[in-house]
């Protein structure tokens, strides 16, 4: 395992390396998981691309840092942790809050920025009553009290089956995760909107969203799309909320496809 001091924040983290004229894409997790979400689309990519995973703070062996922690305070994390491993001109996958952390990295340091893919996230989730609603409950009954709800956004009902043991799994992995790093995240969440950031963003993007996705819809997933000048917009079929788990070969051929069509970068190493 690997950790560093960010920000005076202990960020656990792990490196990929590849050949030093292959991308790299940095993977950045979803609300209430942590980086093993990616495990399947990264043994698909691994050794095409160099590939950078962490737990942002709050969740999974990273702290939870000084609170309240905004979406420009996870961006900042993440801009300390690329600059500690000598990473620019990268590739941002963010998933959900990812995507917003993505977002910020790009409008404070688009030194480090190559392209965007905004995997089911938006230019705003949510709204202040949902959010705030959900805080209460986890405050009130713990993270626990909310998994059924939060697993019917995540995911399709035929991977929810009681017999796929890796469902029990994500459960676990949502359940575990601070509390107090859970509701400040969803603070962050709550309080952050790049609408009019979205139309500034110059890099190549491409939105991404499950076609049942209950967190972040395909209409809601289109308009950020919209907003991002010559963005592209993709569905994957059958998937909710994390196709990175639900449909990976889907995702992977997405990302590889996208990849392929960018302009050369620099090299990162």
């Amino acid at each position: 395992m690997q950790f560093a001091r960010i920000n005076d924040v202990t960020i656990h983290y792990q490196v990929i390396g590849a050949p030093a004229d292959r991308p790299v894409i940095v993977f950045v997790n979803s609300l209430g998981t942590d980086f093993r979400i990616w495990r399947d689309v990264v043994v698909r990519l691994a050794g095409d691309c160099a590939i950078v995973l962490y737990d942002k703070r709050g969740h999974g062996l990273s702290d939870v840092g000084q609170l309240p922690a905004s979406i420009e305070d996870h961006a900042t994390d993440l801009a300390g942790l690329l600059d500690l491993l000598s990473v620019k001109d990268a590739v941002i996958l963010g998933l959900s809050v990812g995507g917003l952390v993505a977002q910020s990295l790009y409008q404070r340091r688009p030194d480090l920025v190559r392209a965007l893919i905004l995997c089911d996230t938006a230019h705003k989730i949510g709204t202040s009553e949902s959010w705030n609603a959900r805080i209460a409950a986890v405050e009130q009954n713990g993270i626990a009290s909310i998994v059924d709800a939060i697993m019917e956004r995540w995911f399709t009902p035929a991977f929810r089956r009681p017999e796929r043991t890796a469902y029990a799994g994500y459960c676990n992995m949502l359940t575990r995760q601070p509390v107090e790093g859970y509701i400040a995240a969803c603070e962050a969440i709550r309080d952050a909107d790049f609408t009019e950031a979205a139309k500034k963003i110059t890099v190549p993007t491409i939105c991404i969203v499950g076609d049942q996705d209950g967190s972040t819809p395909p209409d809601l997933v289109f308009s950020t799309a919209k907003l991002i000048p010559g963005a592209r917009y993709e569905v994957i079929a059958d998937c909710a909320h994390i196709p990175c788990v639900e449909q990976p070969e889907a995702l992977t051929a997405i990302i590889r496809a996208f990849l392929t069509s960018l302009p050369p970068g620099e090299t990162n190493r």
